[in-house]
């Protein structure tokens, strides 16, 4: 009999556990809402991104580029009995780029470096800036009715113009043809320049000194410049011409570039710069490929950049690629001076990145 009740009762028992086992796995499926869950990951992942795209917006715009160079410069400089000590000097440069409408350009320049402290230096340039960073210029470019028109701080007046000098200098002493004098020596400026689209171009530009004396008053030192070239597939000329008050009194310079360059491998330039003082300089220089590089040799009067009308200098140099970003460039010069000949040999190695 006991066995006979079980029986019936097990069943019933059953009947009653399902529904309630049903009803339970019905409230667990039910906490859990695919579609919301899915939701509020999306939601996270999109907070995510908009943090990153904040990060990104801070450090640069679209249109905005960054340039990286640094120069070594190991060499020395033996000055008559005199002997030369090796020295070792760097410089650094940033510039900074950027355009708000596509055609213009907000740029930047800061420098660093001790490129300026050694005999090497005077003759090789280079920033010298006491090992920090210095800001070296602001300017802004931009078109205006068919002119181009640059301005700020660190502009030249010749900063706009064409020139014709196809070499590559070694030493910044007889670079630009050896006609360094036309420019001036305003720290800020606003220059011009118009192509007229034929291989004619004209520049021009009014440059300001450094002290708060006025713009184009009678206690500013200011520089006016002016130049006209005419460049054409295997040549070009030009002519510049600069009023430069920072130079002492009202001293003018004239400069005359020109420059071969034949389907062949090779350029040849000349230059020639003269003053209100009848004080001049002359320039002759040729560049061809050599091998993987190219070699450079230069001779140049010195009237202008030391005073001497018997002093001349002379340069050679060769420059190869060892890869995208490395250049490296061995040469030696000669400066005949009326005191004491100079004979120097640099090598460079410069970083662009």
């Amino acid at each position: 009999m006991k066995l006979f009740k079980s029986l019936l009762v097990a069943p019933a028992s059953l009947g009653l556990l399902a529904p309630m086992a049903v009803t339970a796995n019905e409230v667990t499926i039910n906490d859990f809402n695919a579609a919301e869950e899915i939701a509020v990951t999306n939601s996270r992942i999109d907070g995510l991104e908009a943090r990153f795209n904040n990060i990104e917006a801070g450090s640069f715009s679209d249109t905005t580029t960054a340039e990286f160079g640094s120069t070594f410069y190991v060499g020395t400089i033996d000055e008559g009995d005199d002997g030369g000590v090796t020295t070792f000097t760097y410089d650094f440069a940033m510039d900074l780029s950027t355009s708000f409408t596509g055609e213009d350009s907000l740029a930047v320049a800061v420098i660093g470096g001790n490129a300026g402290t050694t005999a090497v230096d005077d003759v090789m340039g280079g920033d010298g800036t006491e090992d920090i960073l210095t800001l070296d210029g602001v300017s802004y470019t931009f078109p205006l009715g068919g002119f181009t028109v640059t301005a700020g701080d660190g502009v030249g007046v010749d900063d706009l113009n064409t020139g014709a000098c196809a070499y590559s200098a070694f030493t910044d002493t007889i670079s630009d043809c050896g006609t360094s004098s036309v420019g001036g020596e305003a720290d800020s400026a606003v220059a011009v320049s118009y192509d007229f689209g034929n291989g004619f171009t004209a520049a021009g530009g009014v440059g300001f000194a450094t002290e708060a004396t006025g713009v184009l008053s009678d206690e500013d030192a200011s520089t006016i410049g002016l130049e006209a070239a005419y460049t054409a597939d295997t040549y070009g000329v030009s002519l510049a011409y600069t009023d430069n008050d920072e130079a002492g009194g009202d001293t003018s310079f004239y400069s005359i570039q020109a420059s071969y360059t034949p389907d062949a491998p090779y350029s040849v330039s000349a230059g020639y710069e003269f003053d209100d003082d009848d004080a001049d300089s002359i320039f002759l220089g040729l560049t061809t490929e050599v091998g993987p590089g190219s070699l450079s040799l230069g001779a140049s009067t010195q009237e202008l950049a030391d005073d001497h009308d018997d002093n001349y200098m002379y340069e050679l140099a060769y420059s190869y690629d060892v890869n995208d970003g490395m250049t490296v460039t061995p040469g030696l010069f000669i400066i005949e001076d009326a005191d004491d000949d100079e004979f120097g040999m640099v090598v460079t190695t410069s970083f662009s990145f």
